[in-house]
């Protein structure tokens, strides 16, 4: 397969990875207290793709 047939796949996971990137970096910056350290949080987010934004909203948010 050449860029051209994979084009189609990829540019939806990409915008799902951007879409869920933002709002788990916006999320984190606006709460409080989160499970564990928030610069932590920040780089799992930021490197670990498409999982790091669910890891975050699973494990690090605290119930309000």
């Amino acid at each position: 397969m050449n860029l051209q047939e994979l084009l189609p796949l990829l540019i939806p996971v990409l915008i799902i990875q951007l879409a869920l990137l933002a709002v788990a970096l916006f999320d984190l910056a606006r709460r409080p207290v989160t499970r564990g350290p928030k610069w932590v949080w920040a780089l799992v987010i930021v490197f670990v793709n498409i999982i790091g934004p669910i890891l975050y909203f699973v494990f690090a948010r605290d119930e309000a």
